[in-house]
């Protein structure tokens, strides 16, 4: 399982929350999607996280590619102060097997 970071630092007084919402409700379609978490800077509400759970890499990729996502990250650039800013981590054990 991998888990994936995509932080957005969106302009004041902008409303990213319904593309947010619709990249879930996409995202939820394609195979390997596990969960999703949004997330709000407590001290500053223009910084917004999506916390996402894949089961691989390889389908992540399939999503990041994929027109949809492509075609919702271009709905939310006006909104944004800067691009977004995308992290991946492999889950790694953490229970010792030695």
């Amino acid at each position: 399982m991998i888990k994936v970071i995509v932080g957005y630092k969106v302009e004041p007084g902008e409303n990213i929350a319904p593309i947010v919402l619709k990249l879930r409700t996409h995202a939820m379609t394609y195979n390997g999607f596990v969960s999703s978490e949004h997330l709000m800077n407590d001290d500053e509400n223009s910084i917004i996280a999506i916390l996402e759970t894949w089961n691989s890499i390889e389908e992540w990729r399939e999503w990041e590619k994929s027109p949809i996502r492509q075609a919702l990250l271009r709905d939310a650039q006006p909104l944004l102060a800067e691009e977004p800013r995308v992290t991946r981590y492999k889950i790694i054990p953490t229970v010792w097997n030695p």
